[in-house]
């Protein structure tokens, strides 16, 4: 009953617009007050416990690199490498949109940072070059979604966190799943401009792409030396973070884009996202411990064991339950709130840990997608100035596009394990 009146809870505050992190915690603190008599010291200590941890250390570190990246003009120089790249075909600037969120997913981590980054200089682009503003909108928002799962990830920090698996694993593992999205998303969009006869650029030479590639040499070193000095042992995940941090200052000193007004700018920035994150992990956190004191966990592997003890039915069910989440909370409230819950039921069919994370992420950036919290499709459609349900029609096949990826990943497991195995 109580789990019952939790939910009831929190899609009542969901419903009447209040934030998430105001929703989780609210429902849970109404909850631990009313319904049961745990001492109210709990909650300082939950959140306490939650925030206390090495590897949540580094999603600060992250999101200042991701800002002083940006400060620094890589985001640009990314741009422009993509485009002598891909800009020759069809729908060049779509395609380029989708490359350079690739690349720009190694430096950010984050989903709503692409966005915003991208958002901001290539829908007005491609508006102004002739593509309708509803495909400039999801081209953007969708593209995003690759942001957290190619290295680095705050979501895959936030999964390692939980569940104890290696943060060094699961950013080796998120590059087939980025690339598969990324091609994925190419080729819809190929067709979709096709259809609407949208321009390409002229080819460029193979001077021009050289140029281009040594203009952008130093962002694109970025995540290497990320994922090789985790993968080398040179230093952790964390500590991968403030090496990040460092170089980003490095780049800006030597390339002269960095002072100190867009360094304290940055840090602003970076500090800000980082309390929002952290209210709704700390918010998500003690919403998940109140589920799985009342045993929920145990009654949803009750469910499905009732439903079917075919292992591939069962992740068909496993997707069909992140598409849902997903509509209704983002990537990290979901993370903390589902991990809990099936990491048993999935270690009793047998799941690789690995593969389970790289699903649930894949399937659960679908989400913000989707109305009616969407926050990639919210900020992608204030960019471009136009009403969330005027892109509905083209945002489908784009879903669809998204869903067919999360399913080959889901039944081709060895496409997330791979990499994690031969480097482990």
């Amino acid at each position: 009953m109580q789990t019952i009146i939790l939910f009831a809870l929190f899609f009542l505050f969901l419903f009447i617009n209040l934030p998430i992190a105001l929703s989780l915690g609210c429902s849970a603190l109404i909850s631990i007050v009313f319904m049961s008599d745990l001492p109210l010291q709990l909650i300082a200590q939950r959140f306490f416990t939650t925030l206390d941890s090495f590897p949540i250390m580094a999603i600060p570190l992250f999101m200042l690199a991701g800002q002083l990246m940006n400060s620094s003009g890589i985001t640009k120089r990314i741009v422009n490498f993509s485009d002598t790249l891909v800009g020759h075909i069809r729908g060049g600037l779509a395609q380029t949109n989708i490359l350079a969120s690739i690349l720009f997913s190694g430096i950010s981590g984050s989903a709503a940072a692409d966005t915003s980054v991208m958002g901001a200089m290539l829908i007005p682009a491609m508006k102004k070059k002739g593509y309708d503003t509803d495909f400039s909108v999801v081209v953007t928002c969708t593209s995003s979604c690759i942001g957290p799962i190619i290295p680095p990830s705050i979501l895959f920090i936030i999964y390692a966190t939980i569940t104890g698996l290696s943060v060094g694993q699961l950013f080796i593992a998120g590059i087939i799943p980025g690339l598969l999205v990324g091609i994925g998303l190419m080729i819809i969009t190929y067709i979709i401009s096709i259809k609407r006869d949208y321009p390409r650029d002229p080819k460029t030479s193979v001077g021009q792409k050289i140029s281009a590639f040594i203009n952008t040499i130093d962002a694109l070193l970025m995540p290497l030396i990320i994922i090789g000095g985790v993968l080398s042992g040179v230093f952790t995940a964390t500590e991968s973070g403030a090496v990040a941090v460092v170089y980003a200052i490095i780049v800006g000193i030597v390339r002269k884009e960095i002072n100190l007004t867009k360094l304290f700018d940055s840090i602003y920035d970076a500090a800000i996202m980082t309390g929002v994150t952290m209210i709704i992990i700390a918010a998500a956190s003690l919403f998940s411990w109140l589920l799985t004191v009342n045993m929920f966990p145990q009654q949803v592997a009750s469910l499905l064991l009732s439903i079917s003890s075919s292992k591939a039915i069962i992740t068909f069910l496993l997707i069909l339950l992140f598409l849902i989440v997903g509509l209704f909370l983002d990537g990290t409230s979901a993370i903390l709130i589902l991990v809990p819950v099936l990491t048993p039921l999935t270690a009793q069919y047998g799941f690789d840990p690995i593969h389970i994370a790289m699903l649930m992420v894949v399937t659960l950036l679908i989400g913000g997608i989707t109305p009616p919290v969407g926050i990639l499709l919210f900020i992608a459609t204030s960019i471009g100035g136009i009403k969330i349900k005027e892109t509905l029609g083209m945002l489908i096949p784009y879903f669809i596009t998204m869903v067919i990826v999360a399913l080959i990943i889901a039944y081709v497991p060895i496409l997330t394990t791979v990499l994690p195995s031969l480097f482990f």
